[in-house]
């Protein structure tokens, strides 16, 4: 992942409610949830909860596809995978057991 990219995504998810949000895509894993289930779990409008999930997919970190009359979000899980390698470069090397969580 490229310096530039990584500071997009870090910035995306450097706010509450966008934090909040991905993290809760991030526990539906493929399911995804639709953007008002979304806003009504995090307890915001539905149009701020819009323009949150559009910095997220901006940044690359979410993806969206529109099924029945709802808009289904899901996380990128490469996206994810490349931002902790990104962050923790190289900190692992030598000890496996560090990668679990």
């Amino acid at each position: 992942m490229e310096t530039k990219h990584a500071i997009s995504a870090l910035g995306a998810l450097a706010q509450e409610h966008r934090l909040a949000a991905f993290r809760l895509l991030v526990r539906a894993g493929y399911d995804g949830i639709a953007a008002g289930e979304l806003a009504r779990q995090i307890s915001i409008p539905h149009n701020t909860m819009s323009s949150h999930l559009t910095t997220l997919s901006q940044a690359g970190l979410i993806t969206s596809n529109r099924e029945g009359r709802s808009i289904i979000y899901r996380i990128v899980p490469d996206a994810m995978r490349e931002l902790l390698g990104f962050i923790a470069d190289g900190w692992w090397q030598g000890h496996p057991e560090l990668l679990v969580v």
